[in-house]
């Protein structure tokens, strides 16, 4: 590859930003001729200090990254144990599938009447038939939390007379 490009703005926060890597010449060229360049505007100072705080918990500390990890996983297997399909992955952003926009809607909503907030993606952020909702899992979370949102799920299930 000549060009990498990228945004931090999920991993960091933030949401703003992105970066350009290569050889000197292509990015100096990119800086004076793309638009996205010409038009933008410096990084918040705060997102700046929020991103490089994140990198240093990243590099002294495990146990909120293996915590996480932790639960991603029960939170999979028990998902997988109650019949309801997830895309395949180890990271703590799991998407638990329904293929339907209004199906995946609808539980969402039946989520937030549990007490659990969850979003529905559809198209055209997702293609067409892979309507889905995202679980982000967090470090803050516990046991009891997981398992509460498993059960959540299945309520919803339920409650929308879906098969299991």
């Amino acid at each position: 590859m000549d060009i990498y490009t990228g945004t931090l703005g999920k991993a960091l926060g933030g949401g703003t930003g992105g970066y350009v890597s290569s050889h000197r010449a292509i990015v100096q060229t990119l800086r004076q001729r793309a638009r996205p360049y010409l038009f933008s505007n410096t990084l918040m100072p705060s997102a700046v200090a929020g991103a490089l705080a994140a990198l240093d918990l990243v590099e002294t500390e495990t146990e909120r990254r293996e915590r996480v990890g932790h639960h991603a996983a029960r939170f999979r297997k028990l998902m997988v144990e109650a019949g309801f399909e997830l895309l395949e992955g180890q990271h703590p952003i799991v998407p638990v599938m329904f293929h339907d926009a209004a199906l995946a809607a609808r539980v969402a909503e039946e989520m937030l009447l549990e007490g659990i907030y969850v979003v529905a993606f559809s198209y055209p952020v997702v293609p067409v038939g892979k309507a889905r909702i995202r679980v982000q899992l967090s470090a803050a979370h516990s046991d009891t939390d997981v398992t509460r949102a498993v059960e959540a799920f299945i309520t919803a299930r339920r409650r929308l007379g879906m098969a299991p």
